[in-house]
């Protein structure tokens, strides 16, 4: 299966850079990467408006860059690490506009869980993303691609540029300090 998702990677791929077939490729790759770059994004930011445009400008990026990518990684780790480094410039953007320092961070990410009318789900669903809003960015980033996605180590360390035992490690520290957070519920 990872072998045949690996052929319409490359069939994908190169039809985004054939003039003829680049429009129809690129709609394939939206409809396909849509809901996981969502999911993803939205786990980050926390608001659905806000995941909604970093989505976008995930896409955009892509359009405008895909004559760059080398092949080197698969399209959906590229376009995973897109959507990560515009959420991470967002959210970088959004303490400054904000005056939110990296130690209220935490408060901050609750409150905006808390006044989301998007969120769906019961009371430790919504338990639970306020614990993750307690992680630092990288174990926060780390432990949803580990445990919403079920990604692979070896795939977050080509979209985060970590060792995979940095990685593990992150992902550690980050279920230690949620079963903390449950703990003193």
């Amino acid at each position: 299966m990872a072998k045949e998702n690996q052929l319409d990677d490359t069939s994908l791929v190169a039809r985004l850079r054939d003039n003829k077939s680049c429009r129809a490729a690129f709609g394939d790759m939206i409809k396909l990467y849509t809901e996981p770059l969502y999911r993803q994004i939205r786990r980050m930011v926390q608001s659905h408006d806000d995941a909604n445009d970093l989505l976008q400008n995930t896409f955009l990026k892509a359009w405008q860059n895909i004559e760059n990518f080398r092949g080197d990684a698969k399209l959906s780790t590229w376009l995973y690490r897109i959507a990560l480094n515009e959420s991470i410039t967002f959210l970088s953007k959004e303490r400054k506009r904000q005056n939110v320092s990296i130690d209220d961070e935490e408060s901050h990410l609750v409150n905006l869980i808390e006044a989301d009318e998007w969120v769906d789900g019961d009371e430790l669903a919504l338990a639970l993303r306020k614990a993750i809003a307690t992680l630092p960015e990288k174990q926060r980033m780390v432990f949803n691609m580990k445990y919403y996605d079920d990604m692979k180590y070896e795939q977050m360390s080509e979209i985060l540029g970590t060792s995979v035992g940095a990685l593990k490690a992150s992902y550690h520290l980050a279920v230690k300090k949620i079963e903390k957070f449950f703990a003193g519920r």
